[in-house]
């Protein structure tokens, strides 16, 4: 067990850390950044929460005594009706919510392209630029779809973009820094989506109670994983990701 007592942490990076039952006492979390962390049993008592800023999966999350989650889903439904339609359970429904994130993305990309295109490879608070998350799109329908759903053990394109934290796989591709054109990650992007756009439309009901095993060399690697999940993962992704882009290219336009 590691002990710190009376230490000054300022500025401290903590990668690939765990902190299970950990026991933290009178802690400065001002300025402090934490992404793609786990809080899963946590517990928090007497501490001030101002001007905090939260964007995460949220499950019984108790803020005084009050579940707040289920009040954020529906405050973002409210907001953003199509959202709610992201989690469907019948292939009608997977199709009515691809149909909309095709559509969404149109217009994001519209705007995307009315853009200096180095703009487009400026990523904004340590995110991934508007390249980077159109070629992180094109790595999770091929992990999701190509690999998992139409059997191919290795789709990978080499623009194909993992997410920063993942391990590494070998024959996976994962060149952060490339720098192509907006054209050819649109390109590589149109063929994915059509990829997608195939699969969901000829889906059936029975289809998605049906389940995959993918042991091969590479990612994913389950056993017995819901075809369903594999689908609504990918929805996910398409999103959340479109929301990330669209609040970083405003970041960027009022920069100007």
């Amino acid at each position: 067990m590691t002990e710190f007592r009376d230490r000054d942490l300022t500025g401290a990076r903590f990668q690939h850390v765990r902190l299970r039952e950990a026991s933290m006492r009178q802690i400065d979390f001002s300025g402090a950044q934490i992404r793609g962390s786990l809080f899963q049993g946590t517990r928090m008592r007497g501490v001030e929460m101002v001007d905090v800023d939260i964007y995460g999966e949220l499950l019984n999350v108790v803020v005084n005594g009050v579940d707040i989650a289920p009040l954020v889903d529906a405050e973002l439904n409210r907001r953003m009706p199509d959202r709610a339609k992201m989690r469907p359970d019948h292939a009608d429904g997977f199709r009515e919510a691809w149909t909309i994130l095709e559509r969404l993305w149109e217009g994001t990309v519209g705007r995307a392209k009315t853009f200096p295109e180095a703009d487009l490879h400026r990523g904004v608070d340590d995110e991934w630029s508007f390249i980077q998350t159109l070629r992180h799109l094109s790595f999770a329908s091929d992990a999701w779809v190509g690999r998992m759903i139409l059997g191919n053990p290795s789709p990978w394109h080499p623009l194909d973009l993992p997410w920063d934290d993942a391990e590494g796989w070998e024959g996976v591709p994962w060149d952060r820094e490339a720098r192509p054109t907006l054209d050819e990650v649109l390109a590589l992007r149109r063929d994915r989506q059509a990829m997608v756009r195939h699969v969901i439309e000829t889906l059936t009901d029975e289809q998605l109670a049906s389940e995959l095993t993918r042991t091969e060399p590479g990612w994913p690697q389950a056993e017995g994983f819901p075809l369903k999940e594999c689908l609504r993962i990918v929805l996910n992704e398409e999103w959340e990701h479109r929301l990330y882009a669209e609040r970083d290219l405003t970041i960027i336009e009022k920069e100007f």
